[in-house]
C-alpha cells in the first residue's frame, strides 16, 4: 500500500464518519425516530431529551451528556456488566495513552534518526512506503544499539498494563460486592440449581427426594424445590396459542382502522388457512383466530398437567429462606460422587437455558471436549481462506492471478480505492458470519445460562480472531509473498515471518481506523436499524406490541462486541513498539469507544440479563493473553534484529504469568460464586418467598386454572401429581 492510498482509506473513512455524525444530530432530533435513538429511556419512563424539547436541543449535546454521566449512572440504566465493560475499555485506553506519551516522543526520534536498515529487511510497507518506515523498529539496523530503546519501551508498556489491570480488578470486585449486598431482594440469590440427581428409590417422587434430601441437609432454612420438566410439547403449544393471541389483536386493530377510513361498517379482515397464509380456504380472520384460541387453551392446560406429572428430568431449582444458606449451598460439595447432586448459584430466570439443564455431568465433559475440537477445527478451516484472502487481495496478486482485472486495476482511482479498502472489507465479512456458530456450539456444551453461553462464546471468537486474523493475515501474507524463499532456505522461516511483522502495520493500521470511523459511526447514527423500523412500521406493523417488536434494541451483545475490541487490543500492544504510530489509533478506537458506547447505553441498549460483572475475569486473562503474545512477538523480532540482549525478556514473559496466576488466585473464585460475608447484609424489603418462587416458573406453565391445585399441593410437599412445585 503507497501514501496516497493509505491517506485515501483515512481521509474517507474520516468522511464517511463526519457525514454518519450529522445525519445521528439531524435525525436524532426528530420526534418520529425517538423510539430508535433513545429506547432505554423510553422504555423507563424517563424523558428522551432530560427536559429539553426536539426543536432547541443542542445537536452534540450527546457528547457532554455522556462524558458527564456517571458510573453509578450507567449502572442505574443498564446494569452492572455494562459498567464492568465501560471499566475494560477505559483500562484499555488508559494502558495505551501512558504507553504513547512514552513511546511516541522516543522512539519516533531513535527511528527516524537510524541509518535505514538492510535491503534485506521489510519495512512497514514492503519496501513502498519510505515515510512510515523511518518510523518504525523496521528503519533500524540489526545489531545496532539502538534497539535498546525498544527493549526498554517493551518493559514499559507491560509494566503500564500490569499497573492498570490490577487496578481494574480491584475495582470490579467493588462493583460487584456494591451490588450483592444490595438490600433489594433478588430471586436469584434465594436459589440454587441442582443438576445430576439420581434415580428416584422406591416409592418416592422425584419431588419428595429432593425435598427430603435437602431438608436434612438446611433443615432451617429450605423453603421448597422446583422440578425441571420436559416443556418441548406445552412450550409448542403455548407459542401457537400466543401467535393466534397476536393474529387476533392485529386482525381487530385491521378492523377498527377500516370502520375510521372506509365504510362505517368496515371490513373483516380474511385470511387463507393453508401453507403460509396463501393456499387453503378463505375464512373471517377474528372468527378463525378466536377458534383457534378456544381451541388451544384447554389443550394447553391438559399438556401443563401432564407435563407437570410425567415429564420431570433430573434437575431441580432449590429454594432457601435466606442469601447466606444458598450462597454456602451453591459451593458446597453436596455428594460424594461428583456426577450427582451438583449444586451451583441459579441463574436469573430470564437467563436460564431450560433444555440444558437435564443433561448429565459426563455427558457435559464429554460435549465440552467435542466442542473444542470442532471449533479447533473451525479455526484451522476458517484460517484458509482468510489467509488466502489476505495474501490474494493485494493488487500485485490480483494483476497475476487474475489477469483480466489488469486494465481495471491500472485505473490510478480504481486502484487507489481498492488499496485502502479490499483486504479489509474482506476480511470483515468473512468474520461476520462467525458469531452465530459459536454460539450454538457453546450452547450444545450443555451451560446452563444465556451470560454463561456469552462469554463461552466470547472467548471461542476471541482465539478465532488473534488465530485468524493477527497471525493468519501476518504469516499469510507473508508465506504467499514469500514462499519461493522459503522453499530455498527452509531455515530461514521463523526470520523471515518475524521480519514480516512491519510490513504488515499498514494493513493494521487502516484495519484499526475502519472500525473506528466507519464502525462507530454507523453505530452511533444507527441508519441500519432507522431504515429498518421506518420500513416495519410502514408495511409490516399494526398493533402497538408489533411496533414495539420493531424498534426494541437488544443488548450490546457483549459475545462479539468484546472479541473485536480485544483484537483491536492485540493488534496494538503487539505493534505499539515495532511501530509506534499505531498507538494514536488505538487511543482514538477506545476514547471513541468509550464515548459512543456511553451514549448507546445510556440511551439506547436494553440488557438481556445480568451477571453482576462476571465477564470480567474473562476480559482480563484475554488482555493478558494479548499482552504475552506482544512479548513473545517483540522476542521474536528482537531475534530476527540479531539483537544479544534479547532474551532479557524472558522475565517479562514469566512476569506475566505469574501476574496472571497470582489475580486468578486473589480474584476470580469471588466471581464464581457469591462470598458469604457478602450475602450475609440485611435486606430492607419484606421477604415473600412465593413471589421468589413464581418468577421461576417458565411462561408455558402458568395457568390460572391448574396453577392453584398446584401450588396447594407443592406446599404441602406431598403431592405426587404435582410434580412441578
Amino acid at each position: 500500500m503507497d501514501f496516497s492510498s493509505f491517506l485515501t482509506s483515512l481521509t474517507t473513512s474520516f468522511v464517511i464518519f463526519v457525514v454518519l455524525m450529522v445525519l445521528f444530530a439531524w435525525l436524532s432530533s426528530k420526534p418520529g425516530n425517538k423510539v430508535v435513538y433513545y429506547p432505554n429511556r423510553l422504555l423507563k419512563g424517563m424523558d428522551p431529551f432530560e427536559g429539553g424539547n426536539y426543536a432547541s436541543r443542542n445537536p452534540f449535546s450527546w457528547i457532554r451528556e455522556a462524558l458527564s454521566s456517571s458510573e453509578q449512572d450507567v449502572i442505574a440504566v443498564s446494569g452492572v456488566d455494562t459498567a464492568v465493560y465501560f471499566v475494560f475499555l477505559s483500562t484499555v485506553l488508559g494502558i495505551l495513552v501512558l504507553s504513547g506519551i512514552v513511546l511516541l516522543p522516543v522512539l519516533l526520534p531513535v527511528a527516524v534518526t537510524a541509518k535505514a536498515a538492510t535491503a534485506s529487511s521489510n519495512t512497514t510497507s514492503n519496501g513502498t512506503f519510505s515515510d512510515l518506515d523511518k518510523l518504525s523498529l523496521g528503519n533500524v539496523a540489526d545489531k545496532n544499539s539502538r534497539l535498546w530503546a525498544f527493549l526498554i519501551a517493551t518493559y514499559w508498556v507491560s509494566i503500564v498494563a500490569y499497573y492498570l489491570l490490577w487496578k481494574a480488578y480491584k475495582h470490579v470486585s467493588a462493583l460487584r460486592v456494591a451490588a450483592l449486598i444490595s438490600p433489594e431482594v433478588r430471586a436469584e440469590q434465594f436459589a440454587v440449581l441442582v443438576r445430576d440427581i439420581p434415580p428416584v428409590p422406591g416409592a418416592q417422587t422425584m419431588k419428595e427426594q429432593v425435598d427430603s434430601y435437602f431438608k436434612s441437609i438446611y433443615p432451617d432454612a429450605f423453603y421448597r424445590s422446583m422440578i425441571v420438566t420436559n416443556n418441548k410439547e406445552v412450550n409448542k403449544i403455548y407459542e401457537e396459542l400466543e401467535g393466534y393471541k397476536k393474529k387476533l389483536v392485529r386482525a381487530e386493530t385491521i378492523y377498527a382502522e377500516s370502520k375510521t377510513t372506509g365504510k362505517p361498517e368496515g371490513v373483516r379482515p380474511t385470511n387463507k388457512t393453508g401453507f403460509l397464509g396463501l393456499l387453503g380456504e378463505k375464512v373471517d380472520s377474528i372468527e378463525y383466530y378466536s377458534q383457534k384460541i378456544s381451541e388451544l387453551t384447554p389443550k394447553l392446560e391438559v399438556e401443563q398437567k401432564a407435563t407437570l406429572r410425567d415429564k420431570q428430568q433430573a434437575a431441580a431449582l432449590v429454594f432457601f429462606t435466606n442469601r447466606v444458606t444458598a450462597a454456602s449451598a451453591a459451593q458446597s460439595l453436596h455428594a460424594t460422587m461428583l456426577d450427582t447432586w451438583n449444586v451451583m448459584d441459579a441463574p436469573e430466570p430470564r437467563q436460564i437455558i431450560w433444555t440444558n439443564l437435564k443433561i448429565k455431568f459426563f455427558e457435559r465433559q464429554i460435549r465440552q471436549y467435542i466442542i473444542y475440537i470442532i471449533v479447533a477445527l473451525t479455526i484451522f478451516f476458517y484460517m484458509i481462506p482468510i489467509t488466502f484472502v489476505s495474501a490474494f487481495t493485494t493488487l500485485e496478486n490480483l494483476k497475476k492471478y487474475l489477469p483480466f482485472l489488469k486494465p481495471i486495476v491500472n485505473i490510478a482511482a480504481i486502484r487507489t480505492v481498492l488499496e485502502a479498502y479490499l483486504p479489509q472489507i474482506a476480511l470483515i465479512v468473512f468474520l461476520a458470519l462467525l458469531p452465530k456458530l459459536l454460539l450454538f456450539l457453546s450452547k450444545l456444551e450443555g451451560i446452563p445460562s444465556q451470560s454463561h453461553i456469552e462469554r463461552a462464546a466470547s472467548g471461542k471468537y476471541f482465539y478465532f480472531t488473534v488465530l485468524n486474523v493477527f497471525i493468519g493475515v501476518t504469516v499469510g501474507g507473508t508465506l504467499f509473498a514469500t514462499f519461493k524463499e522459503i522453499e530455498k532456505e527452509p531455515n530461514s522461516l521463523l526470520t523471515v515471518l518475524a521480519a514480516s511483522l512491519p510490513g504488515n502495520a499498514t494493513f493494521f493500521l487502516t484495519y484499526v481506523a475502519l472500525k473506528f470511523f466507519v464502525g462507530y459511526g454507523l453505530e452511533l447514527s444507527r441508519i441500519v436499524p432507522l431504515i429498518i423500523f421506518h420500513l416495519k412500521r410502514k408495511y409490516l406493523c399494526k398493533t402497538e406490541a408489533e411496533v414495539k417488536e420493531a424498534w426494541f434494541p437488544g443488548d450490546l451483545k457483549y459475545a462479539t462486541r468484546v472479541p473485536g475490541d480485544m483484537l483491536i487490543v492485540t493488534i496494538t500492544l503487539c505493534y505499539s513498539v515495532i511501530a509506534p504510530l499505531i498507538i494514536p489509533f488505538g487511543v482514538v478506537y477506545f476514547g471513541l469507544g468509550w464515548l459512543i458506547l456511553r451514549n448507546q447505553a445510556l440511551k439506547v441498549y436494553v440488557p438481556s440479563y445480568e451477571s453482576y460483572g462476571r465477564m470480567w475475569p474473562h476480559m482480563h486473562l484475554r488482555i493478558l493473553a494479548a499482552l504475552v503474545l506482544y512479548q513473545l512477538t517483540m522476542l521474536a523480532y528482537f531475534g530476527a534484529k540479531k539483537f544479544v540482549y534479547a532474551p532479557f525478556l524472558v522475565p517479562l514473559i514469566i512476569s506475566s504469568l505469574i501476574f496472571a496466576y497470582v489475580c486468578n488466585k486473589k480474584f476470580y473464585r469471588f466471581f464464581c460464586c457469591p462470598a458469604l460475608e457478602v450475602a450475609s447484609h440485611e435486606l430492607k424489603e419484606t421477604l415473600h418467598m412465593e413471589r421468589i418462587f413464581r418468577t421461576y416458573v417458565p411462561p408455558s406453565l402458568c395457568s390460572e386454572k391448574v396453577e392453584d391445585d398446584r401450588f396447594e399441593d407443592a406446599l404441602s410437599h406431598v403431592s405426587r401429581a404435582g410434580s412441578f412445585a
